[in-house]
Protein backbone atom coordinates (compact mmCIF):
# COMPACT_ATOMS: atom_id res chain seq x y z
CA UNK A 1 0.00 0.00 0.00
CA UNK A 2 1.28 3.47 -0.90
CA UNK A 3 1.39 6.49 1.39
CA UNK A 4 -0.91 8.39 -1.01
CA UNK A 5 -3.67 5.91 -0.13
CA UNK A 6 -3.66 6.68 3.60
CA UNK A 7 -2.33 10.24 3.94
CA UNK A 8 -4.38 13.26 4.84
CA UNK A 9 -4.13 15.14 1.56
CA UNK A 10 -3.59 18.90 1.21
CA UNK A 11 -3.16 19.78 4.90
CA UNK A 12 -3.47 23.42 5.88
CA UNK A 13 0.02 24.91 6.13
CA UNK A 14 1.46 28.05 7.69
CA UNK A 15 4.45 30.32 7.06
CA UNK A 16 7.46 30.86 9.35
CA UNK A 17 6.31 34.47 9.75
CA UNK A 18 2.84 33.52 11.01
CA UNK A 19 2.17 34.00 14.71
CA UNK A 20 1.69 31.22 17.22
CA UNK A 21 -1.87 32.49 17.66
CA UNK A 22 -2.53 31.97 13.93
CA UNK A 23 -1.13 28.44 13.93
CA UNK A 24 -3.12 27.56 17.08
CA UNK A 25 -6.25 28.83 15.32
CA UNK A 26 -5.42 26.62 12.32
CA UNK A 27 -5.06 23.62 14.65
CA UNK A 28 -8.43 24.38 16.24
CA UNK A 29 -10.22 24.97 12.92
CA UNK A 30 -8.71 21.88 11.26
CA UNK A 31 -8.84 19.67 14.38
CA UNK A 32 -5.17 18.76 14.00
CA UNK A 33 -2.07 18.75 16.17
CA UNK A 34 0.54 19.53 13.53
CA UNK A 35 0.86 22.09 10.78
CA UNK A 36 3.54 21.95 8.08
CA UNK A 37 5.50 25.18 7.70
CA UNK A 38 6.16 26.26 4.11
CA UNK A 39 8.22 29.01 2.55
CA UNK A 40 8.41 29.62 -1.20
CA UNK A 41 6.15 26.53 -1.65
CA UNK A 42 8.68 24.22 0.05
CA UNK A 43 8.40 22.53 3.45
CA UNK A 44 10.86 24.13 5.87
CA UNK A 45 9.46 22.78 9.13
CA UNK A 46 6.52 21.57 11.14
CA UNK A 47 4.93 23.03 14.23
CA UNK A 48 3.05 20.74 16.61
CA UNK A 49 0.82 21.22 19.60
CA UNK A 50 3.76 19.94 21.66
CA UNK A 51 6.02 22.64 20.17
CA UNK A 52 3.47 25.23 21.25
CA UNK A 53 3.34 23.82 24.78
CA UNK A 54 7.06 23.14 25.35
CA UNK A 55 8.85 25.72 23.21
CA UNK A 56 6.36 28.56 23.55
CA UNK A 57 4.05 28.47 26.57
CA UNK A 58 6.55 26.82 28.94
CA UNK A 59 9.16 29.39 27.88
CA UNK A 60 6.78 32.33 28.40
CA UNK A 61 6.57 33.31 24.73
CA UNK A 62 3.75 35.55 23.54
CA UNK A 63 0.98 34.42 21.19
CA UNK A 64 2.43 36.97 18.75
CA UNK A 65 5.75 35.06 18.57
CA UNK A 66 6.62 33.94 15.04
CA UNK A 67 6.30 30.26 14.15
CA UNK A 68 9.97 30.28 13.09
CA UNK A 69 10.99 30.56 16.75
CA UNK A 70 9.36 27.28 17.82
CA UNK A 71 9.05 25.08 14.74
CA UNK A 72 10.89 21.83 14.20
CA UNK A 73 13.12 22.58 11.21
CA UNK A 74 13.77 20.11 8.40
CA UNK A 75 11.07 17.61 9.38
CA UNK A 76 11.11 14.03 8.23
CA UNK A 77 9.41 13.90 4.84
CA UNK A 78 8.59 11.20 2.33
CA UNK A 79 7.04 10.76 -1.08
CA UNK A 80 3.38 9.87 -1.69
CA UNK A 81 4.67 6.89 -3.68
CA UNK A 82 6.57 5.43 -0.75
CA UNK A 83 5.33 2.23 0.83
CA UNK A 84 3.34 2.55 4.07
CA UNK A 85 5.63 -0.02 5.73
CA UNK A 86 8.62 2.25 5.09
CA UNK A 87 6.87 5.27 6.60
CA UNK A 88 5.84 3.30 9.70
CA UNK A 89 9.43 2.09 10.07
CA UNK A 90 10.69 5.69 9.80
CA UNK A 91 8.17 6.85 12.41
CA UNK A 92 9.32 4.09 14.78
CA UNK A 93 13.04 4.65 14.29
CA UNK A 94 12.88 8.44 14.60
CA UNK A 95 10.13 8.41 17.25
CA UNK A 96 7.93 10.84 15.37
CA UNK A 97 4.16 10.88 15.32
CA UNK A 98 3.71 12.53 11.92
CA UNK A 99 5.51 12.53 8.57
CA UNK A 100 5.06 15.31 6.03
CA UNK A 101 4.43 14.07 2.50
CA UNK A 102 6.09 16.10 -0.25
CA UNK A 103 6.17 15.91 -4.03
CA UNK A 104 9.37 15.92 -6.10
CA UNK A 105 9.58 19.73 -5.75
CA UNK A 106 9.39 19.64 -1.96
CA UNK A 107 5.82 20.97 -1.89
CA UNK A 108 3.58 19.65 0.87
CA UNK A 109 0.91 17.33 -0.53
CA UNK A 110 -0.10 15.50 2.64
CA UNK A 111 0.71 14.28 6.11
CA UNK A 112 0.65 10.82 7.69
CA UNK A 113 -0.04 10.40 11.39
CA UNK A 114 -0.35 7.49 13.79
CA UNK A 115 -4.12 7.72 13.33
CA UNK A 116 -3.72 7.29 9.56
CA UNK A 117 -1.74 4.09 10.17
CA UNK A 118 -4.42 2.81 12.54
CA UNK A 119 -7.19 3.54 10.02
CA UNK A 120 -5.18 1.75 7.32
CA UNK A 121 -4.92 -1.34 9.53
CA UNK A 122 -8.68 -1.28 10.11
CA UNK A 123 -9.45 -1.14 6.40
CA UNK A 124 -7.59 -4.33 5.61
CA UNK A 125 -4.30 -2.93 4.35
CA UNK A 126 -1.02 -4.82 4.52
CA UNK A 127 -0.43 -3.11 7.87
CA UNK A 128 -1.81 -5.16 10.77
CA UNK A 129 -3.18 -3.94 14.10
CA UNK A 130 -0.16 -5.56 15.76
CA UNK A 131 2.28 -3.65 13.52
CA UNK A 132 0.51 -0.36 14.27
CA UNK A 133 0.71 -1.19 17.99
CA UNK A 134 4.46 -1.75 17.69
CA UNK A 135 4.90 1.58 15.87
CA UNK A 136 2.95 3.45 18.56
CA UNK A 137 4.91 1.68 21.32
CA UNK A 138 8.27 2.54 19.76
CA UNK A 139 7.29 6.15 19.09
CA UNK A 140 6.17 6.50 22.69
CA UNK A 141 9.26 4.99 24.35
CA UNK A 142 10.84 7.52 26.71
CA UNK A 143 14.03 9.11 25.47
CA UNK A 144 16.99 9.88 27.69
CA UNK A 145 16.91 13.49 28.82
CA UNK A 146 19.60 15.35 26.89
CA UNK A 147 19.57 18.41 29.11
CA UNK A 148 18.13 19.74 32.30
CA UNK A 149 15.46 21.83 30.57
CA UNK A 150 12.96 19.02 31.07
CA UNK A 151 13.29 19.30 34.85
CA UNK A 152 10.76 21.46 36.66
CA UNK A 153 11.93 24.96 37.58
CA UNK A 154 13.71 25.31 40.90
CA UNK A 155 10.78 27.37 42.20
CA UNK A 156 8.32 24.54 41.62
CA UNK A 157 6.55 23.25 44.69
CA UNK A 158 7.57 19.74 45.74
CA UNK A 159 4.92 17.08 45.26
CA UNK A 160 2.76 16.46 48.30
CA UNK A 161 3.29 13.12 49.99
CA UNK A 162 0.33 10.97 50.81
Amino acid sequence: MKVSEIMTASPTCCAPTDSLREVAQIMRACDCGAVPVVQDDRVVGIVTDRDLAIRAVAEGKSADTKVSEVLTASPCCCSPNEDVDEVSRTMSEKQIRRVVIVDASGCCVGIVSQADLARAAQTGSQLSDREVGIVVERISEPQQASNSSSAPPASAEPAART
